[in-house]
């Protein structure tokens, strides 16, 4: 028995959408599957979890332990994308401020909670352990280094780091000539 689903398995989730060649780990948790559209190429990992309105493009990988909290927002990572083991990404937080108490335990009318939709632009990597907050975007070929906590938009081609975030130095567009001629062509 292989340690992620089988087609048949993988159709009884309820997806909302999957392509072809998508693996995920039997250990990995689906809340509101009915809300997550995966493309072709994707590999989730053991111990992860995906809650809410989750649309994962093509050729996309999520290590082990890692996250995603779309809550009523959406979390979009566009093709090519990689996130680290150990990552946070929360489209959705409770206020921290102490104006409200937070537990999602209590009745929805005591909490208050924020958010907004959090998008990986194509050819994003987020490293190991980092936190990504709500209402943000991740641009187009950006590096995320390991331990960084991100709350707010980063631009395209960068390597970023740091608690909170911030550009580290320009990142090379050289990985886009190793693409075989097949996938280039696709996108």
């Amino acid at each position: 028995m292989t340690s992620f689903y089988t087609l048949s398995e993988l159709r009884a989730l309820g997806l909302k959408r999957y392509g072809e060649n998508v693996l995920i780990s039997r250990k990995c948790s689906l809340y509101s599957a009915e809300k997550i559209s995966i493309g072709d190429n994707v590999r989730i990992d053991d111990f992860c979890i995906l809650s809410g309105n989750i649309v994962l493009g093509s050729y996309i990988h999520i290590s082990a332990y890692s996250s995603l909290f779309a809550g009523n927002h959406n979390i979009i990572f566009e093709d090519f994308t990689t996130v680290s083991s150990r990552c946070a990404i929360y489209a959705e937080s409770d206020d921290y401020s102490g104006e409200s108490p937070t537990n999602p335990m209590l009745p929805e009318e005591c909490r208050t909670t924020y958010g907004g939709n959090v998008i990986l632009k194509p050819y994003v990597i987020i490293g190991s352990g980092c936190t990504i907050l709500p209402n943000l975007t991740i641009g187009e070929g950006a590096a995320i280094g390991a331990m960084s906590l991100v709350t707010k938009d980063i631009l395209d081609w960068g390597i970023y780091g740091g608690v909170p975030c911030r550009l580290l130095k320009k990142r090379s567009k050289k990985l886009l000539e190793r693409f075989p001629q097949e996938i280039r062509q696709r996108f």
